[in-house]
């Protein structure tokens, strides 16, 4: 699961990882009150503005800007606020931002420069190890300083064991070229970010840019953050944090009706139950010829109105010329899937594409009795290569 900037900077903060400071605003008026707010409270005259959406390469897009005064915060949040914000990591038609963060000026003048560092935490997945992932080539695309000069990214494994050491945080900082007190503070922020990331069940942290201000601060100015699915029931609290307006509309309703659903690029809509049975039927699909258009396992509880929502979602997609439907009835039985198949075909009509329908196991005598004294335009299979077959015959 995704979170905003904005969450992430405050998950970060709650675990002592030094932030820029932000105030959330959904309105113009909203943003003008959290830059006075800001204002008030760290003396910044500068702000930022950031749109809030689930995707990199904002400032590329126009959804960063710097308000030099509380006039300039309105006008540039108006301009945001609405905005289809499209990026390099966006569909050509964007996502559209429904509010922004108030950030704090951060890059204010002082005896030393600032540096922008590249610093992300995740797993490696080849040796089954955490690793942090940094260089000194942050505020930059990461793909490309990896492209283009290697030598500056650098990884430090954890042991999970032992979890991160002092003495990997200090190799980091000097790394970085940290000297002084900006070295304990790139110390301390890198300890508190992974004891963060292990707490709160995350997949990766991604801080773009860490910066050392000219006070030497280390702090985070970009925070993304992305939680396990599979460790939300242990933080509900981060759970309520999910964006739906953020996620493709479809994969929302599939995750609501509890169907694994995964889209693709093929002609050939796939409905399955069981991960395994699902990727076979995928693999057959392809030695017969055509594409799969989908993953999708409806589970092994699945009744009629969870199979009549995977048909609804399958045939939104208009480069499906055929459905292929194979399930095994170990739990779920057989009779039960016919009758979802049969009740999903009369109530949404009109169904042009031609369905094929393996049942095995559990009922799939009565099953297939079922589907062919329907009357409907439904054919049945008994072998695996028989319904791939029948796929090669009707998408030709």
């Amino acid at each position: 699961m995704n979170l905003h900037e904005y969450q992430g900077k405050e998950i970060l903060a709650s675990f002592g990882v030094g932030i820029q400071r932000g105030i959330i605003a959904e309105t113009p008026d909203e943003a003008v009150a959290a830059a006075k707010a800001l204002n008030t409270e760290t003396g910044t005259e500068w702000y930022v503005v950031k749109a809030q959406v689930h995707a990199g390469g904002r400032g590329k897009g126009g959804g960063v800007k710097l308000a030099k005064s509380l006039d300039e915060v309105k006008t540039l949040s108006s301009n945001i606020i609405g905005m289809n914000l499209v990026t390099p990591q966006t569909s050509a038609e964007g996502k559209k931002v429904h509010q922004v963060m108030i950030a704090e000026d951060v890059y204010y003048p002082g005896e030393s420069e600032t540096e922008e560092i590249y610093m992300s935490v995740l797993l490696d997945r080849a040796k089954g190890r955490n690793m942090i992932m940094y260089s000194t080539e942050g505020g930059m695309d990461i793909e490309k300083v990896a492209e283009e000069t290697p030598h500056l990214i650098f990884t430090e494994e954890v042991d999970p064991k032992v979890g991160l050491q002092a003495f990997q945080a200090r190799k980091i900082a000097f790394n970085l070229g940290m000297e002084g007190a900006a070295f304990k503070q790139m110390v301390k922020f890198t300890m508190n970010l992974y004891k963060a990331y292990e707490r709160i069940d995350a997949s990766l942290f991604e801080i773009n840019p860490v910066l050392k201000t000219s006070d030497n601060k280390v702090i985070a100015v970009d925070a993304k953050v992305t939680l396990d699915d599979n460790g939300l029931f242990r933080h509900p609290d981060y759970a309520a944090l999910r964006d739906k307006r953020e996620e493709d509309p479809i994969d929302v309703e599939a995750g609501d009706a509890g169907l694994n659903f995964v889209n693709l690029d093929g002609n050939v809509g796939c409905m399955v139950n069981g991960a395994g049975l699902a990727m076979a039927t995928m693999d057959i699909i392809k030695m017969a010829g055509g594409n799969p258009a989908n993953f999708l396992d409806v589970g092994g509880t699945a009744d009629a109105k969870r199979v009549e929502t995977a048909f609804r979602i399958i045939l939104r997609d208009e480069k499906v010329k055929a459905i292929l439907v194979n399930i095994f009835g170990g739990i779920v039985r057989c009779d039960r899937v016919a009758q979802g198949i049969i009740d999903a075909y009369k109530n949404i009509g009109n169904i042009q594409v031609p369905i094929i329908v393996r049942l095995q196991g559990t009922n799939a005598e009565e099953a297939k009795k079922m589907i062919d004294e329907s009357g409907l335009k439904v054919h049945s299979a008994i072998l695996l290569k028989e319904a791939a077959d029948k796929v090669k015959e009707l998408v030709g």
